[in-house]
């Protein structure tokens, strides 16, 4: 007699192989989002069911309306991380009313993980990655523990990052991602939307054609991508759901560059979703944002009117003096050292943190060599964009000299330069 469990075990149907997945994305036209859906979500394709996943977001209605035909009783999970939209919960009240969802299930981050890692909810602010994984990874993980793969709303027009998108892909981890829109266009969606008069996000009408998290979207400009608003000015194009478990974005070729990874901070090599002011752009709606600081002295009240972390760009013969008390209203400072021998960018990084009580991130940035790291955390600074190998290396094993000897004290220690003639001193 066969055991339960092994007769379970018989019944369970494996994953599909390499060449079943062609097959699967051969088996319907480009465009029918329908019966992609439907297949998705009716037939046995995965160990497990597929989740329907869905963001509530500019085109969210279409995947919502296909599913309402298929099953107005399906669950739909919607990832409510706290920093959304108040557009955007309305919208969720107003999908499910429209379309007769009886079944949309919240999934919210852990508060432990909110009260140990964003307490003051600006984690978005200096390390959004970090914020992306608290509060829509993690939940989402969590949820899909008991799916076999689940369904998304990407398409390939929004990113070339999605440019090859399929129907049907297998992520690393062995689930099956769907994306019954990877073929659409703009036309497509705008069609369908008006030809089942679904109603509209209302912030997609104010020119938000792609919306996520409040902190981190804006309205896309004529001309640009639809989710060019999303994350603007920083080097993110995905908030990490669509990121699988080997650090590859699921779809074909889309790997995260190392040579992204290249600022050293808190005793690592992280991401840097810092960029420089770039030339003739306009001072509005800036997002972790360098600025020249010849830049910041002629458009004082136009860049300290933005709402976004902006920070401040020293190069070599700049006056830091011009900068002073405002210094502390910027998120980071970055310091050129566009040599070796040039020793002006200590100063600065003195100047800023004992006379100006500088507080937030300070940076250097240039050809760092293994030699100078240890008067970089003397002088203050406290992160370094780093491209010189030998200096990585020492930086990942540790490999630093120690600065036991030294002719100018810092700060309001007690330090004693080398040569000072006690003697000599002036009585207090």
């Amino acid at each position: 007699m066969v055991s339960s469990n092994l007769a379970h075990a018989a019944t369970v149907k494996p994953r599909p192989t390499d060449l079943e997945l062609v097959a699967l994305n051969g088996m319907f036209d480009e465009k029918d989002g329908l019966s992609v859906l439907r297949h998705a979500l009716n037939e046995d394709i995965s160990p497990n069911s597929i989740a329907m996943v869905s963001s509530f977001g500019a085109d969210s209605s279409v995947l919502l309306h296909m599913v309402a035909q298929i099953n107005p009783h399906q669950e739909v999970l919607f990832l409510e991380t706290g920093k959304h939209f108040a557009e955007t919960l309305e919208y969720v009240e107003m999908m499910k009313k429209h379309l007769g969802l009886t079944n949309v299930r919240f999934l919210e981050p852990d508060t432990k993980d909110v009260e140990r890692f964003d307490a003051k909810g600006d984690l978005w602010q200096t390390d959004p990655d970090s914020c992306c994984h608290i509060r829509k990874t993690e939940p989402l993980d969590a949820a899909l523990k008991n799916y076999g793969g689940w369904v998304t709303g990407r398409k390939r027009f929004q990113t070339n990052d999605r440019g090859v998108l399929p129907h049907f892909e297998l992520t690393t981890d062995d689930r099956i991602k769907v994306n019954p829109l990877a073929y659409w266009d703009n036309d497509d969606v705008k069609a369908y939307r008006e030809a089942h008069d679904l109603p509209a996000h209302p912030l997609f009408l104010k020119g938000y054609l792609s919306i996520g998290c409040a902190p981190c979207t804006s309205m896309v400009k004529d001309g640009e991508d639809p989710r060019s608003g999303r994350w603007r000015g920083k080097d993110k194009t995905e908030c990490g759901i669509h990121f699988d478990v080997s650090g590859k974005i699921a779809n074909p070729g889309a790997e995260l560059e190392q040579s992204q990874m290249n600022l050293f901070k808190d005793g690592a090599f992280i991401a840097d979703n810092w960029r420089d002011l770039q030339e003739d752009e306009a001072l509005n709606d800036l997002h972790h944002v360098h600025i020249p600081l010849s830049v910041y002295v002629d458009n004082k009240s136009e860049v300290d009117a933005q709402q976004g972390a902006v920070g401040i760009l020293l190069q070599a013969g700049d006056d830091v003096d011009a900068l002073g008390e405002n210094a502390k209203r910027f998120a980071s400072i970055v310091v050129e050292f566009p040599a070796f021998t040039d020793g002006r960018g200590y100063s600065y990084a003195r100047l800023l943190r004992e006379r100006y009580d500088y507080t937030g991130e300070l940076r250097a940035r240039g050809d760092i060599l293994t030699d100078q790291v240890p008067y970089f955390q003397r002088c203050g600074f406290d992160a370094l964009t780093v491209g010189n190998a030998a200096t990585r290396k020492a930086l990942e094993e540790n490999d630093l000299g120690e600065v036991s000897i030294f002719m100018q004290p810092i700060g309001a220690s007690a330090e004693v330069p080398v040569g000072t003639r006690p003697f000599l001193r002036r009585a207090k």
